[in-house]
């Protein structure tokens, strides 16, 4: 894909992996619709960067966990940009509205947890399909860790809804491969700027510090810049022969062994 005269849009764009990803590819000439929930500020501030950044876009307000928000989004999108080139679904709640563990979760809490991933895929990716050319993209933000484990017990709806997701994935891209469009997850681990800067600053404190010590190999946390770098290397051109496959972006920290302490594995 030649970056120039595309259109994207992201949700979740007005803040930390949705933006650094909207930077990435306003760097790139690619023209953002920057959705945003509730903080019209953020996304006001992350379309003045992708205009200093030469490229240029609107900002765009919609409540991913309900239809038809959804449906105005995409509305929005086909009236400002006629086509969508770039579809990347990273939008979701904030923690209070999912975040507690499977005994103490309500359904009310379930549902918005997956509503925001699988449903909101399901419904977008239907749209963005009808709005997408041949050799189009689409991609998700997943967590394939969370969707794999179960010690983190307040992540257990956003877990179930991750892994519903990822094969959702899985499905949309068999269903749109002739058209030559690749669908694709991005699983990083950690990052600054991001879901972690919701917890508490001592639960931010230790986790920076495992990272830091060990836990990702490179020895640091990731930033929403890497994450946005991967999305626009599977936009280009040369990716067009990965689709349906889940991008771990984690500095490696999905390659270390929980069993064993961090010095072990190291040799140290």
């Amino acid at each position: 894909m030649s970056f120039a005269g595309k259109h994207a849009l992201i949700t979740g764009s007005s803040r930390g992996i949705g933006r650094g990803t909207a930077l990435q590819l306003a760097g790139k000439g690619v023209r953002i619709a920057v959705h945003y929930y509730q903080n019209e500020a953020a996304a006001n501030d992350t379309l003045t960067k992708v205009r200093a950044l030469g490229a240029d876009g609107f900002i765009v307000q919609a409540d991913v966990t309900q239809p038809g928000d959804i449906r105005h989004l995409f509305r929005t999108v086909e009236a400002e940009f006629g086509t969508l080139d770039i579809f990347v679904s990273n939008g979701r709640p904030e923690l209070p509205a999912f975040f507690y563990p499977p005994m103490e979760i309500t359904l009310e809490q379930w549902d918005t947890a997956l509503d925001s991933q699988a449903k909101a895929f399901l419904l977008a990716g239907q749209e963005a399909a009808r709005l997408m050319p041949d050799g189009g993209r689409m991609l998700a933000i997943t967590y394939g860790t969370g969707s794999r484990t179960g010690s983190l017990q307040p992540w257990v709806a956003m877990g179930a809804a991750k892994a519903a997701l990822e094969s959702l994935v899985r499905y949309f891209a068999v269903a749109l491969a002739k058209r030559g469009i690749t669908v694709n997850a991005i699983s990083p681990s950690w990052i600054e700027d991001s879901v972690l800067n919701s917890l508490p600053p001592e639960l931010q404190d230790l986790i920076r510090n495992w990272h830091n010590g060990g836990w990702t190999p490179m020895g640091r946390l990731g930033t929403p810049a890497n994450i946005g770098k991967v999305v626009a290397l599977l936009c280009s051109a040369d990716a067009g022969w990965i689709t349906g496959q889940v991008i771990y972006a984690d500095g490696g920290a999905s390659l270390m062994n929980s069993e064993i302490p961090p010095e072990i594995q190291f040799g140290s």
